[in-house]
């Protein structure tokens, strides 16, 4: 007995004297092996936005390249956007309400899980720094209404007409017939969702909108709710969406993706579930778009959506490229 144990003993050291380097040499293999696939996808710095907005990416990347934060970057691009009047999906010149009133949401969020956002504000130009101040100077997450106005106002911003001569002759020719039905790529990409890493590799995100145009006075989207329309967690990555916002919000859709791409999915496999979790709820229903992007901590991109025609933006050093995303439905 005692022989048969020695010699058991002493096989099973040996065992382990010669496992022992060669499963140390595999690990490290296997080590070098990630590690030169991670080098491979990595893209940093870079910036992303949802549909075509290529004066948003090229901002964000202006300040990228100069060695600003992705925050900076995403607050930059996001407000190109509220600024310019011929897009009537944010800011300045966006579509109203029915009552004719323009209301604008926004959020941001940076790399350590500080968030800020405005709902239904009326009157500021700039609703996205206006997320940043609410994130930066107040103990809260969230301003709405007349309170996030007095707000602003309070840090400086000032009072502007949302309503241009073109939005408000469109809305006075939809009051004819008031009928709401949304056409899809059309009133339906009423934001601007942007993503950015920077040379430090840290992760930031915004996403501003003047919602659906029409929508009942006070309607609010997932724009500016954290984990609806935006979430970053820096050890992850980001995700933005654009579409009808009450389908992103009763998926929480944005988290959704963060959390799919922390199990192991890459950007497009998340973006790609998260619309399917969206189509399982809505059996039979085509009638509207959504659209995911997302970026994972390597720069790794992905982009989704229901039916074709979203596309989304990206700059890196590799080039600024509009993607055209593939879709849930086909043509």
């Amino acid at each position: 007995m005692q022989r048969r144990n020695f010699l058991k003993n002493s096989s099973a050291a040996a065992a382990g004297l010669l496992s022992t380097p060669l499963i140390a040499s595999c690990n490290d293999q296997t080590k070098k092996a990630v590690t030169k696939v991670e080098e491979s996808f990595s893209k940093k710095p870079i910036a992303i936005c949802t549909w075509n907005f290529e004066n948003a990416t090229a901002k964000a990347w202006e300040v990228l390249k100069n060695g600003g934060s992705s925050l900076d970057a995403v607050q930059q691009g996001a407000m190109i956007e509220e600024a310019d009047i011929n897009n009537q999906t944010v800011g300045i010149g966006g579509r109203p309400d029915r009552d004719g009133n323009v209301t604008l949401d926004a959020c941001i969020m940076d790399k350590d899980g500080n968030c800020g956002a405005v709902l239904a504000m009326q009157n500021i130009a700039s609703p996205v720094s206006v997320a940043r101040k609410v994130m930066e100077d107040t103990p809260h997450v969230m301003l709405a209404g007349l309170g996030a106005e007095k707000f602003a106002y309070e840090k400086g911003f000032k009072k502007v007409n949302l309503l241009t001569e073109q939005s408000k002759k469109e809305w006075e020719e939809w009051k004819k017939t008031s009928e709401y039905k949304p056409v899809i790529n059309i009133e339906n990409h009423d934001t601007i969702g942007i993503l950015a890493i920077d040379a430090n590799g840290d992760i930031s995100g915004a996403c501003t909108t003047s919602g659906m145009g029409y929508k009942y006075a006070g309607r609010v989207g997932d724009s500016p709710i954290i984990g609806a329309g935006l979430f970053v967690d820096n050890e992850v990555g980001a995700a933005t969406a654009t579409g009808v916002g009450e389908e992103v919000v009763r998926t929480v859709g944005s988290f959704l993706i963060v959390e799919l791409m922390r199990q192991g999915k890459t950007p497009q496999e998340a973006c790609e579930e998260g619309v399917r979790r969206i189509m399982a709820k809505n059996k039979g229903r085509t009638d509207f778009q959504i659209g995911f992007i997302a970026v994972n901590k390597n720069g790794e991109t992905g982009g989704y959506c229901i039916h074709p025609g979203f596309s989304y933006r990206t700059y890196s050093e590799t080039g600024h490229v509009d993607n055209p995303a593939d879709s849930f439905l086909k043509a």
